[in-house]
């Protein structure tokens, strides 16, 4: 189910979406009506627009788009909200002024098994911003892929480890210390409301490649997965089930959504 600025979608709608692959969006993990961490997705849709658009989107209308949308529905699903120009020009993207508001749903998925990862040395373009401009990202999943691995890890060229493809990437030290890698990444949802915990301890620093056989254990965050184990990075192996994890799952469990 897809709705524009509250209407059904047509392929029409979607044409410059899918030609011009300019705009942002958002992902939701909708449970019984409520979202973890809501209005940080509605913070993050109007940041965002900021960026991309040099314009204010409007939060409450962009809310009533998604409720319409999620109106009735029960169960676990995924939603998204992706912000785009219609009426944008590949000659002049600095004309596009007038976002639409695109939700669509999608069936929700459970916990996945642990991931391995390969690492990168690649930046996100404008990394703090979650665009849909995909193609990067894909192309090293794909390839670490092909390499025998499940995702790839990115690291910047001065050997500082950032962000999974599409995730939030976390340590847990030899002293069960939480440490979030400093580096340029995209400011998960998920991430966010594990950091407002009050335990486990967590801290934010550098977290260089020399350091990863260091780690006790390594997990992956965004909101489908919550918090998944990450078994290896590159040749070095972690426990899956390591105990600090096991709180975070436990907490992130425990945090109320929020009502649509």
């Amino acid at each position: 189910m897809a709705e524009l600025n509250g209407k059904p979608v047509t392929l029409h709608d979607l044409e410059s979406l899918a030609l011009t692959n300019y705009g942002h969006f958002t992902s939701m993990r909708m449970e019984d009506g409520t979202v973890r961490g809501l209005s940080l997705h509605l913070d993050r849709l109007q940041r965002d627009c900021r960026i991309v658009f040099g314009v204010e989107l409007d939060r409450e209308r962009t809310l009533s788009y998604i409720r319409q949308v999620a109106h009735g529905v029960t169960g676990v699903v995924g939603l998204r909200v992706t912000v785009f120009d219609p009426g944008i020009d590949m000659g002049r993207p600095s004309d596009a002024k007038d976002p639409h508001i695109l939700v669509n749903l999608r069936p929700g998925g459970g916990m996945p098994p642990p991931l391995a990862a390969k690492t990168f040395t690649f930046t996100r373009d404008t990394a703090q911003v979650k665009h849909i401009g995909l193609y990067p990202q894909l192309r090293i999943r794909r390839d670490a892929q092909l390499a025998g691995f499940d995702d790839a890890v990115f690291v910047e060229p001065d050997g500082r480890v950032s962000e999974g493809g599409t995730w939030n990437l976390g340590f847990v030290d030899r002293d069960g210390t939480v440490i979030w890698p400093e580096a340029p990444v995209l400011p998960g949802t998920t991430m966010l409301l594990l950091q407002s915990l009050d335990a486990p301890k967590q801290i934010t620093a550098p977290v260089r490649l020399a350091d990863i056989p260091n780690m006790a254990a390594a997990f992956a965050t965004n909101v489908t997965i919550g918090v998944r184990s990450v078994s290896a990075l590159d040749d070095v192996r972690f426990p899956p089930d390591h105990p600090v994890l096991a709180v975070l799952r436990s907490a992130y469990a425990g945090i109320p959504g929020e009502r649509l």
